[in-house]
């Protein structure tokens, strides 16, 4: 079969030149892909036609930031002038309590609806962030507001009340049977808001878990990080290679920069595929080993631990209490999951965390003092809410670095929190660091203010392996 004129053979094979038809196709076709696509972009624009309204509800704060003061001014110069009985006070400060909690229901609005529909706010680990905004999605912004106002609606019906002399009994029937319509709907749109968040959170669970079970710290999980579609929570993918977790060397380990450097890239590596918000940045600069959450630890392997414990600490209440966490127990039980899952979530909730085993705490400290710079060091050191100690008693440290320690322990004391990891009973903390009464010291300064986690079981890593025939040892 004859070639078409335009087309030339050249070595039998291929061709010198495409035929003219093609280019032409490829340029129709990528005209037809290119203007879907821009127009998704400008209709993707358009959600900054929202920002003026937002800005406008700003001015509304304003105004009733005025009637909070005014309604207060007035409250004043009635009590100075003796015409305020017990009644008028109180429902004067219940009208400022319903100014505020509109006040309230408005900057929940204007932060989170501009989070969720315009864009993404990054405060970058602000200490005083919301701690609803590092989660929040349509879903939740709804059932806050639904909830803000069953508030609101409950203070209008406790004026009525109050003022009940002057309150017609058709306007209390009709202001009970609304305020009881607008907790039935906010029991509604919570119950189907709750399936909804169910579903999506198993979604991701399927699409981004990645094998693995317990690794390391006997438990291995995804980590937690802000996505940025609508801002809820999602399991980063667990890394193929294996968790660390408890420190598992028998002698002396010896902290290096490369060491350090690869066990933090381990849980960057999880976290850089979600992309570079604060939550997942301050994740990256923890140095954590790999990725942990409290929802992937195996609360039912532990022979004995206080569950109700570990939820409350769950929710960081110990951080800004700027109190300590001290985990006990066993190689394998999970300590370091624990840990490493409470800083996830305060990294999460806005906190900047560092987390580091003892060697590298000691090795870290030790550069400082050799170069005159321990005490700035420490100070500079008090950015982090949380440092996380793992692994003390893996190995008995000498008395100087011990000093380290208890210089750390005691300069965080009521400055910081701490958590610390130890397969030691406290009674043998004198071994760890080589002198009793630095561990007397250390001891007393990390937990009178802490709660303290004791973690009994046989090591999950061994599981598979019957142990060996080892037991592990109680701890006191």
């Amino acid at each position: 079969m004859p070639l078409p004129s335009h087309v030339t053979p050249a070595h039998g094979h291929s061709f010198s030149s495409p035929a003219p038809g093609l280019d032409s196709f490829r340029d129709h076709r990528d005209v037809a892909s290119f203007a879907p696509a821009a127009l998704g972009y400008a209709l993707f624009a358009t959600r900054w036609l929202q920002a003026p309204l937002y800005f406008g509800l700003v001015a509304a704060q304003g105004v009733y930031v005025y009637k909070f003061f005014n309604e207060l001014w007035k409250l004043i110069v009635h009590v100075i002038n003796g015409h305020a009985d017990e009644t008028y006070v109180m429902l004067a400060v219940l009208k400022l309590v319903d100014v505020v909690m509109i006040a309230n229901l408005l900057i929940m609005t204007i932060v989170g609806g501009y989070e969720t529909f315009v864009s993404r706010i990054n405060l970058q680990g602000h200490r005083d962030q919301p701690e609803w905004l590092s989660h929040v999605n349509s879903n939740v912004l709804k059932v806050k507001l639904a909830t803000a106002i069953v508030g609101i609606s409950s203070v209008h019906l406790l004026q009525m009340f109050v003022d009940v002399h002057h309150t017609s009994q058709h306007a209390l029937l009709w202001g009970t049977a609304i305020h009881m319509a607008f907790i039935v709907s906010a029991g509604i749109l919570a119950y189907m808001s709750g399936p909804m968040l169910e579903s999506r959170k198993s979604g991701h669970e399927c699409g981004g878990r990645a094998g693995g079970g317990h690794g390391g710290g006997g438990h291995g999980g995804g980590g937690l990080a802000d996505s940025h579609g609508e801002g809820n929570l999602q399991l980063i993918p667990k890394p193929s290679t294996g968790a660390h977790d408890d420190a598992t060397s028998s002698g002396r380990a010896t902290p290096s920069a490369s060491a350090a450097t690869s066990a933090s890239a381990s849980a960057s590596a999880s976290a850089s595929s979600l992309g570079g918000s604060g939550a997942e940045s301050r994740i990256r600069a923890a140095g954590f080993p790999a990725p942990k959450a409290l929802e992937d630890f195996d609360h039912d392997y532990p022979r004995s631990l206080d569950r109700e414990a570990v939820a409350m600490l769950g929710k960081l209440h110990f951080i800004t209490a700027k109190e300590n966490v001290v985990l006990l127990g066993p190689p394998g039980t999970g300590k370091t999951h624990l840990a490493v899952a409470f800083g996830t979530r305060a990294c999460q909730a806005g906190h900047q965390v560092l987390f580091a085993t003892v060697a590298e705490w000691v090795a870290r400290l030790a550069d400082a003092k050799a170069a005159g710079r321990l005490t700035e060091e420490l100070a500079r050191l008090d950015r982090y809410p949380l440092l996380i100690v793992d692994a003390l008693g893996y190995f008995p440290l000498q008395a100087e670095e011990a000093q380290l320690i208890f210089r750390l322990v005691a300069h965080r004391y009521e400055r910081g929190s701490l958590i610390v990891t130890s397969d030691k009973p406290l009674s043998s903390w004198d071994l760890v660091l080589s002198d009793t009464a630095v561990a007397s010291s250390v001891i007393d300064r990390l937990v009178h203010h802490s709660e303290i986690i004791s973690v009994e079981g046989d090591n999950y890593r061994m599981r598979d392996h019957g142990g060996f025939g080892f037991t592990s040892p109680a701890v006191r």
